[in-house]
């Protein structure tokens, strides 16, 4: 099984990407199910025809699927669900008020990752492709498992012990809706149920993040940034998609200006991001919707290459936590040291020059406010230290 994550910033064309990747895995024969994660859903605009809270087929082994998420909520989180509503009664709303309004933001995208272990373990697919949200809210969602994980192991069993003790006296002088044992085992549950969507997501032999970005300057910054988080957090980047590239058909001045634009910012995604293999697609001469522009766009980025395969397998970049800082690990190999030169830039940016090539490394805000205190390499591997300044 593989599972594939696409994610970008808003509108850069990665439900198109999904889709385009999800039907030729689909004719390669694999079983391939694409599910949308995002709340403003384009997948069945893409396909061109209705999907639904549940797999659709929609041709030969592929279906794909957008959620609904009072739908989903009841299937993953219904306890806790019922419990909100009952306190939201309590204070006056009625009914399918109530019933909305315990649908807390970002739920709907939170239960559309659940959904990815129940389609893994129901073992009926082959490949399982996420459109996922833009950047910001797919990287929230990724790290709800560590977030998660502090509280359910430091605070959770004190909020539970607490509420065993004083919901006796509670019940005796209020009619407050207290929560039960099903609701916190609910909680539980639903915790080791994230866990096991990071194990599956952290599999570097399961599963891969592909970014989708357009060549523009604030696209390309973001995706940097995207890369670094997904990094920090354990989740394996096997391919760069750069989406809408003006052919050498597009003729004119207008155009010839476009594609000097995007030939310039195309050398910044280049030194940002390799060895990740790029892939591209241009800008077509119709709107990539149905499937026979889905097929075109899918030829045009794999040519015929099979989309399930690891792209990049090589090691990552990585950031350890140590005592007082971090060390930053940038596989580099076949150069020595000496031919090695960092610098600093003002926008967060760790420069590393080589001969006459550079790599832009877009630091996390955890990093970019620390200091750099030695960087030496070691193994073909460049490691970089970074300690808060009260500590250097």
């Amino acid at each position: 099984m593989r599972i594939l994550l696409y994610t970008g910033k808003g509108g850069v064309g990665k439900t198109c990407v999904s889709a385009a990747t999800a039907l030729r895995c689909a004719e390669l024969g694999y079983r391939t199910v694409v599910i949308s994660t995002d709340s403003a859903h384009s997948l069945a605009d893409s396909f061109d025809r209705p999907l639904g809270p549940e797999p659709v087929q929609i041709a030969d082994n592929l279906w794909g699927q957008e959620l609904d998420v009072l739908y989903q909520m009841k299937r993953y989180w219904g306890t806790v669900q019922d419990y909100m509503a009952s306190v939201l009664s309590w204070r006056g709303l009625k009914g399918i008020i109530a019933e909305e309004a315990s649908v807390l933001p970002g739920m709907e995208e939170l239960a559309s990752l659940l959904q990815i272990v129940h389609l893994h373990d129901s073992s009926d697919y082959d490949v399982i492709i996420i459109d996922a949200a833009p950047t910001g809210a797919t990287l929230q969602l990724l790290t709800i498992p560590e977030m998660g994980r502090w509280y359910i192991q430091k605070i959770f069993p004190l909020q539970r012990k607490a509420m065993a003790m004083s919901s006796p006296l509670l019940r005796a002088i209020s009619d407050v809706p207290i929560p039960d044992e099903r609701v916190f085992d609910a909680i539980k549950d639903l915790h080791g149920e994230l866990d096991r969507m990071h194990g599956l997501l952290s599999n570097r032999q399961l599963s891969s993040a592909r970014l989708v970005l357009n060549p523009e300057k604030m696209v390309i910054k973001e995706t940097q940034r995207t890369y670094t988080y997904l990094t920090l957090y354990g989740y394996s980047t096997d391919a760069i998609i750069c989406n809408r590239m003006f052919p050498e058909q597009a003729a004119g001045t207008y155009f010839d200006e476009w594609r000097e634009i995007q030939a310039h910012y195309m050398q910044t995604v280049e030194a940002s991001f390799a060895p990740l293999p790029i892939l591209s697609a241009p800008f077509f001469a119709r709107e990539v919707v149905g499937l026979d522009m889905l097929r075109e766009m899918a030829a045009a980025l794999f040519a015929e290459r099979d989309p399930t395969e690891v792209l990049y397998a090589g090691e990552e970049q990585t950031i350890v936590q140590m005592d007082g800082g971090y060390e930053l690990c940038i596989p580099l190999p076949f150069v020595s040291g000496e031919e090695i030169e960092l610098t600093r830039s003002a926008h967060d940016e760790l420069i590393i020059h080589i001969g006459n090539r550079k790599h832009l490394f877009s630091l996390p805000h955890s990093l970019a406010a620390m200091t750099v205190e030695s960087a030496k390499q070691q193994g073909g591997t460049l490691r970089v230290t970074f300690r808060s300044e009260a500590e250097s």
